[in-house]
């Protein structure tokens, strides 16, 4: 059992990212899916979030309007599409998935983590 993200690196001030959560040896679509951030020296924070249920998605109000979660089913994985990259989401940001049918911010009640993906915002 894995969930993977990817999709981190460098990029400039303004500039898009998309991060990818991938599922091994479980099927995402059972679970809702959230993203955490952490950055250097700080707590981690959850970003955004897809139930499996018929509410959402949510996102931090930090990142309302630039950030966007979705998930594909089909492909066993979850998007969280970044656009006008600030400094300030310089982090690394983490996959979390969890049974419950709504999302939730409290780390302990996710199921599985997967290993954290850098993004640097940077000039």
């Amino acid at each position: 059992v894995q969930l993977q993200a990817s999709g981190g690196g460098l990029v400039q001030p303004g500039g898009s990212l998309n991060l990818t959560c991938t599922a091994s040896g479980f099927a995402l679509e059972a679970y809702s899916i959230a993203v955490f951030r952490q950055a250097a020296g700080k707590a981690r924070e959850w970003i955004s979030c897809t139930s499996n249920g018929d509410v959402g998605p949510f996102h931090r109000n930090s990142v309302k309007g630039r950030f966007t979660i979705s998930r594909d089913n089909s492909k066993n994985s979850a998007h969280l599409q970044m656009n006008s990259l600030e400094p300030d989401d310089t982090a690394v940001y983490y996959c979390a998935a969890t049974t419950l049918v709504y999302c939730v911010v409290e780390e302990h009640k996710y199921d599985f983590w997967g290993k954290g993906t850098l993004v640097t915002v940077s000039s």
